[in-house]
């Protein structure tokens, strides 16, 4: 795996070859290589992530069908200070007819 370094900036560079490590899940199998696991266990683990992939897949294309709704939208927050979006028609200042 290799990040290229630009302008000296390593921290950029780390951040990149972090994200890169997630994707491709070497985190996780550090993680479950810190003790030993048993043949039966890791049999019932990867079973399980199969069964949640195969209902995750079936609920996306569920919803892409449209027989169940779709994730719910977050509502932004509304930062202090920050000019609100005007609705379509409406003049830009007040006052102005």
């Amino acid at each position: 795996m290799q990040v290229l370094v630009r302008d000296n900036n390593v921290e950029q560079a780390l951040k990149v070859l972090k994200k890169k490590m997630q994707r491709e899940g070497v985190f996780r199998e550090m993680k479950a290589r810190r003790s030993y696991e048993k043949p039966s266990q890791r049999r019932a683990r990867e079973k399980a992530e199969a069964v949640r992939r195969s209902r995750k897949a079936a609920r996306k294309l569920a919803q892409r069908e449209g027989l169940l709704p779709g994730p719910k939208k977050k509502p932004r927050p509304v930062r202090p200070g920050a000019p609100r979006p005007q609705a379509a028609g409406a003049a830009a200042t007040p006052g102005q007819a």
